[in-house]
C-alpha cells in the first residue's frame, strides 16, 4: 500500500543515544527511496527545520542510498540528536528579561510544508514521540519509531534501544561473573 500525495518524507532522531538509530535511518530511506520518494534528515531533532541558519551545510540532509551506505555499524545517529529546545516548550527569552516556555508548533508545521515535506519519521522516545504526535494533529503525516532504553512507551511491547541495552548489560554481567 503506497500512501496517496506522499513525495517527500523526513527522518528525525530525537532524545538521547540509543544503539541502532543508524539502522533504522538506513532502512527508513531504503523504504522511501524504493517507493520513489524523496528523503531528507533533520538534524538535530527539529533544529534542522526550525534554526537552518545554525548550519552551515544545511538544516536537512538528502538521504540517499549513498549516503546511508555502511551507517548500520556506527554509533550516535548520522542526523544528531538533541533533548533540548522542544518545540511545544521552546525556552524564551520574554521583554522582561524572563525565560518562559513558547508553543512553537505551527512554526515547525510551517517549516515542514516549506520545505514540502509530506511526511515524518520520528524516532525517538516519550519526549520526541509526543511532539510528533502534536505535529500528526496539525495535518503532518507522521509515523513514529519507538526508542528508549527503558522500554517505557505506552502500547508497545519492546523498542530496540531497550533491547540492546539489555543485551549488552548481560554481556558485561557474564563478564564480571567470569572473574
Amino acid at each position: 500500500m503506497v500512501a496517496k500525495g506522499i513525495k517527500k518524507i523526513a527522518i528525525n532522531t530525537g532524545g538521547g543515544d540509543a544503539p541502532g538509530l543508524n539502522a533504522v535511518i538506513r532502512a527508513a530511506t531504503i523504504a522511501a527511496l524504493n517507493r520513489g520518494w524523496e528523503c531528507v534528515g533533520i538534524r538535530d531533532g527539529y533544529n534542522g527545520l526550525m534554526m537552518p541558519d545554525d548550519y552551515p551545510e544545511g538544516g536537512l540532509i538528502h538521504l540517499t542510498r549513498s549516503r546511508i551506505r555502511g551507517i548500520t555499524h556506527l554509533g550516535g545517529t548520522i542526523l544528531g540528536t538533541t533533548n533540548k529546545g522542544n518545540p511545544l516548550k521552546y525556552p524564551t527569552k520574554g521583554k522582561d528579561g524572563k525565560m518562559y516556555e513558547k508553543d512553537r508548533s505551527n512554526e515547525l508545521v510551517k517549516a515542514f510544508k516549506r520545505e514540502k515535506i509530506d511526511a515524518l519519521v520520528a524516532i525517538g522516545g516519550d519526549g520526541s514521540l509526543t511532539i510528533a504526535n502534536v505535529i500528526a494533529q496539525k495535518g503532518i503525516k507522521v509515523v513514529g519509531v519507538p526508542k528508549t532504553i527503558d522500554n517505557d512507551l505506552e502500547k508497545t511491547v519492546i523498542t530496540f534501544g531497550f533491547d540492546t541495552a539489555v543485551s549488552f548489560a548481560t554481556m558485561c554481567l557474564d563478564r564480571v561473573h567470569s572473574t
